[in-house]
């Protein structure tokens, strides 16, 4: 598993999340027969070393074979200031460095759209890994979603226009068979810079981002930046929101960088930068709530046994007694209890009707975890269950289940006690 950290400095494409992530795994090497795979043989790719700011950098660029001669004899697809007609309002610009040309050609080039049924006929019928079809598949549905919402159509029924091109399909689907070769298991990213401005479109005059790439970054930290014009294209954005990054941490070692860059250059390096980060063997860490109360009018024993099981039935993890001393100089008893965040309604109910509390309090915590696993053991008294534990620094602790000896103290007539200083463990002869 790996984790990534993503740097969007000017603009965010799908292709230019093919170029960091095939530097980040060295291999180019791995798109090349992707549009065979595919059964799209219009669509070709091409590795192009390029200079963004002083920063060298390989450049994927998907080519669709339809209009490339086009595309190479006029720069106008990449560069030009919106002065053709769109069929969706997201489909306006490249101030992103997008290299692709599908952005405006399917007006001229390209005959009936495709719906994401066609789309997803296509990745099934791909030479690729089962989870780099799931992965493509699911950045498509979020577009479609964004599309849905943003027209209020049904998603069967909407036509994919600048993403159905034979240079997006392959852009998507690569950056899913790449997320899946590097197996990323954590995202996390600074900020995403947008641009701003208006752009002109079939729909008319409409904001930056564009709104189905507005819907997909919805919940993001987002600026505008200090350049006009669009820098995140539906395909970037909606590859962003796969990847569910994490913007709230900044510290982080990295162990490989690379750089994806864009077709156009701005005043900032028209580059993403992401990083392979060093991961910590970490202890496992859930978060959890504590529910606290105070109990100062109430007998003791109504928090025995009986009350203690049925707290764990309703739902609590673990609970603890203590006692307090209260102003005014009263005695209570303090119940404290670890559970999870949605078993707060059913475990505090459980408390207001068994208890003569009027109120409690509680508060998020988080809580690690040492993993642990339960095997049968052979004892002197046969085989019972045990739990093991292995610690940070790979000591193993091996403790008899409770009710395990209490099983065997009635068996043998001594106490719990008795039995659980007897039970001789010999980890050796465990089996799972």
């Amino acid at each position: 598993m790996n984790s990534i950290y993503i740097e969007p400095f000017s603009g965010l494409s799908g292709n230019m999340f093919l170029s960091a992530f095939c530097e980040l795994l060295g291999d180019y090497d791995l798109l090349t027969d992707l549009p065979k795979k595919l059964h799209l043989p219009d669509g070709k790719i091409e590795v192009k070393l390029v200079d963004k700011n002083g920063i060298n950098c390989k450049y994927v660029e998907v080519i669709d074979l339809n209009i490339g001669k086009e595309a190479s004899e006029d720069d106008h697809s990449h560069d030009h200031s919106h002065g053709h007609s769109h069929e969706h309002s997201h489909t306006h610009s490249h101030d992103d460095g997008h290299s692709h040309s599908h952005e405006h050609s399917h007006d001229h080039h390209h005959g009936a759209h495709r719906h994401l049924s066609d789309i997803k006929k296509i990745i099934d019928g791909a030479h690729i890994s089962a989870n780099a079809k799931k992965i493509a598949h699911e950045i498509f549905l979020l577009i479609g979603k964004a599309e849905s919402k943003i027209h209020d159509m049904p998603l069967e029924t909407i036509h994919f226009h600048e993403i159905s091109g034979v240079d997006s399909i392959i852009d998507i689907v690569g950056s899913a068979v790449l997320i899946d070769k590097l197996n990323i298991s954590k995202v996390y990213s600074s900020p995403i810079c947008t641009g701003y401005g208006i752009v002109k479109t079939q729909h008319g005059m409409l904001p930056v981002p564009a709104p189905a790439t507005a819907e997909l970054l919805q919940g993001m930290p987002l600026y505008a930046g200090n350049e006009e014009g669009e820098k995140i294209t539906p395909t970037g954005a909606a590859i962003l929101r796969y990847l569910n990054p994490d913007f709230t941490s900044r510290g982080y070692v990295p162990l490989k960088t690379a750089y994806g860059p864009g077709k156009k250059d701005f005043v900032n390096a028209n580059v993403v930068r992401i990083s392979l980060l060093k991961i910590e063997v970490e202890k496992s860490k859930d978060s959890y709530l504590q529910l606290e109360v105070s109990i100062d009018d109430m007998s003791p024993e109504y928090l025995g046994t009986d009350f203690q099981d049925r707290l764990l039935t309703a739902g609590a993890l673990d609970f603890s007694i203590t006692q307090q001393l209260m102003k005014k100089g009263r005695f209570a008893f303090l119940l404290s209890v670890v559970l999870p965040l949605d078993n707060l309604e059913k475990v505090s109910n459980y408390i207001f009707d068994n208890t003569s509390t009027i109120g409690v309090r509680y508060y998020p915590i988080d809580r690690i975890e040492l993993p642990r696993v339960q095997k049968k053991t052979k004892t002197e008294f046969g085989e019972i269950l045990v739990k093991e534990v292995i610690t940070p620094t790979n000591n193993t602790k091996i403790k008899p289940e409770f009710e395990e000896v209490k099983r065997v103290s009635k068996l043998i007539d001594k106490s719990p006690y008795q039995v659980s200083n007897s039970i001789n463990i010999n980890p050796i002869n465990s089996k799972p």
